[in-house]
């Protein structure tokens, strides 16, 4: 039975990579009656109906899978985040990371737009934040150059996923990255100060050093899903490194006695707005649960 991996997905099609070539593929009836989507990254068999395409018969285990973005098989979430023009949004940043730290994948926050700051001081004070709890940052300019470079490094050899509201410049990026992709960007609204939708789908794409990098479309919201109250804490590199210390087991460090993430918190070691973050998140998993 052929296979490969489905590197698009629109309108019910599937769009499988082989090494002979792309095969446009729908998912066979017990998909659906199963409720099992095929996702793009998915390694699939699929079964030939004429020339270039196909029937996806089977899916192959998952090593990770992304809600929003909608993915599968990702080994590394580049979180792109621009720093001006949209303004940085340091909670939907935190959003993104819980779900990242969730599936076990490497991270690299990515800052886009350096040549539009003015006070490099709040640069620092972001990279400070994140660098403290063990997460890399890279500055980004598609305009100067800046770290473009050091990008296409990390990319190398890996399946990554950029994910980001929309208009922080992730198709920018990757047309910097390899002009060949050519993709479309988009300007951010002034009057509601976020970007236009430009890219309206999930798709992979091969990068001249070797690894894959999936175009994503940009988003506002991210929910929660299935999570456990008790779980989000470990999603918190900092929150999980003194979970042990926390006096109770499964403790949810709101007013428990004892509670070392607090502590922490109160002597500056844990950033009050991450923290604060953690409170919204956990607020929010516990609404859910209601209904």
């Amino acid at each position: 039975m052929p296979e490969g991996q489905i590197i698009r997905a629109v309108s019910g099609f599937y769009y499988v990579r082989t090494e002979e070539g792309d095969i446009q593929c729908r998912a066979r009836g017990v998909f659906k009656k199963k409720k099992w989507t095929p996702l793009v990254g998915d390694w699939v068999e699929f079964e030939s109906t004429g020339p270039g395409e196909g029937v996806v018969t089977h899916l192959h285990p998952r090593k990770t899978e992304l809600l929003r973005p909608p993915m599968a098989n990702v080994s590394q979430a580049v979180v792109v985040a621009s720093l001006e023009n949209p303004a940085f949004q340091q909670e939907l940043v935190d959003r993104f990371l819980v779900h990242a730290e969730e599936e076990g994948l490497r991270v690299l926050i990515c800052l886009t737009k350096w040549d539009l700051v003015k006070d490099d001081e709040e640069v620092a004070r972001i990279q400070r934040i994140y660098e403290s709890v063990g997460y890399s940052v890279l500055t980004t300019s598609i305009r100067t150059g800046e770290g473009i470079e050091k990008l296409k490094e990390e990319l190398s050899g890996r399946l990554s996923v950029l994910a980001g509201q929309s208009g922080v410049g992730k198709s920018s990026l990757l047309n910097a990255i390899h002009p060949g992709f050519q993709l479309q960007t988009g300007e951010v609204s002034r009057k509601l100060g976020r970007g236009r939708h430009t890219t309206r789908h999930v798709e992979i794409l091969d990068l001249p050093s070797g690894g894959k990098v999936a175009d994503t479309p940009g988003f506002s919201q991210l929910a929660f899903r299935d999570m456990e109250p008790a779980d989000l804490g470990t999603c918190f590199p900092e929150i999980r490194l003194r979970l042990p210390e926390c006096r109770f087991r499964g403790c949810l460090h709101l007013k428990e006695p004892h509670c070392q993430v607090r502590v922490a918190v109160e002597q500056g070691e844990i950033n009050r707005d991450r923290y604060r973050h953690y409170l919204n998140f956990l607020q929010e998993i516990h609404e859910q649960r209601r209904y």
